[in-house]
């Protein structure tokens, strides 16, 4: 099992090299490739309406006028042992990881990324778990009782969820929620440790508008999956045996359907993580998709640049999660 993980974490390394070199040539290089001068460049990097002396000093603090091999260079060196930022008047020190520093708000990206992650983290996670256990346990509901009312009541309901966009979900239930009935308190982000009863009060909303999205897939996925497995030949011959249906169903039935379940979950944790831009737009909650969209609406590249780094490193993680935790439910991947 060591050398399994020790394998998976390797390839995860790598693979994070290689999207930071992809993403850097789609900042830096293909720009270069289409034409662009080093001053125009620049000036994409300093926010709206730059002065000269501006576009002049992040042309050198970025080395635009360098091969691009020395600019990838510096640019990973900086994630890795940090920079320091000349902006004409100090000299600000970014330790590391450094992911570049904003010209339009004179802060380092680094520090807007730390200040809006626990708000996409509480966001996402608080979501994950109610659509895991609402997802799963209907999917597996209506297998079990397929064709019944329940099954085509549950599957409607599912298919409602995952056609309806969640802005439109998230402004109806703004609307009826929060201003009509006022059941629940306007969404203003409180942190974890400063309360977490306002913490949670305030994500409640939020945490059922997304996981409506996504324990419909779930729900709809498990059905399947459990349907398909329960005509299996082990399936019977467990029953033949005469082990309890709870032990057929959670131990046997439901394991062989979680393997596609964990890479759906990797794929929309990733995701989610690196910016829940609808939901956070929706509820005006200030996170990593709230950041890049300001980014891209106020030219801020460093920015986008650094969420899309960000976005990339949460992916690898959750799929290095996810292909451990195929080693977990299916020995058989270990030894592949």
């Amino acid at each position: 099992m060591i050398a399994f993980i020790v394998r998976r974490f390797v390839g995860a390394i790598a693979l994070l090299l290689v999207i930071s070199a992809v993403t850097f040539s789609i900042f830096f290089l293909l720009p270069r490739l289409a034409g662009t001068t080093s001053n125009d460049l620049a000036a994409r990097f300093s926010g709206k309406a730059p002065t000269p002396e501006t576009i002049q000093a992040v042309k050198e603090r970025f080395g635009f006028d360098e091969p691009i091999a020395v600019q990838y260079a510096e640019f990973i060196k900086a994630i890795v042992a940090g920079d320091t930022y000349d902006t004409g008047t100090e000299k600000i020190d970014c330790p590391a990881p450094c992911f570049g520093y904003s010209f339009r708000t004179n802060t380092s990206v680094t520090e807007q990324l730390v200040d809006r992650i626990p708000v996409t983290m509480s966001l996402v996670v608080g979501a994950a778990v109610l659509w895991l256990a609402i997802g799963v346990s209907i999917g597996v509901l209506s297998a079990l009782r397929r064709g019944s009312f329940f099954d085509r009541a549950a599957m409607m309901v599912a298919l409602a969820g995952v056609s309806l966009p969640i802005f439109f979900t998230g402004l109806l239930s703004l609307t009826f929620v929060v201003h009509s009935w006022g059941l629940l308190p306007p969404v203003n982000y409180v942190g974890f440790l400063d309360n977490p009863f306002s913490w949670a009060s305030n994500l409640i909303l939020p945490w059922v508008t997304l996981a409506f999205l996504y324990a419909a897939m779930y729900a709809r996925m498990t059905r399947a999956g459990m349907l398909e497995t329960l005509n299996e030949d082990y399936i019977r011959t467990a029953r033949a045996k005469g082990l309890k249906e709870n032990k057929v169903i959670t131990k046997h039935a439901l394991r062989a359907t979680l393997t596609p379940l964990l890479t759906l979950f990797g794929l929309d944790i990733g995701l989610l993580l690196g910016g829940a831009v609808l939901t956070e737009q929706t509820f005006s909650l200030k996170g990593l998709g709230r950041l890049a969209l300001d980014g891209v609406i106020g030219s801020d590249l460093p920015v986008v640049l650094g969420v899309v780094m960000v976005a990339a490193v949460f992916i690898v993680i959750a799929n290095l999660v996810v292909d451990i935790l195929y080693g977990v439910v299916d020995p058989r991947v270990r030894h592949s």
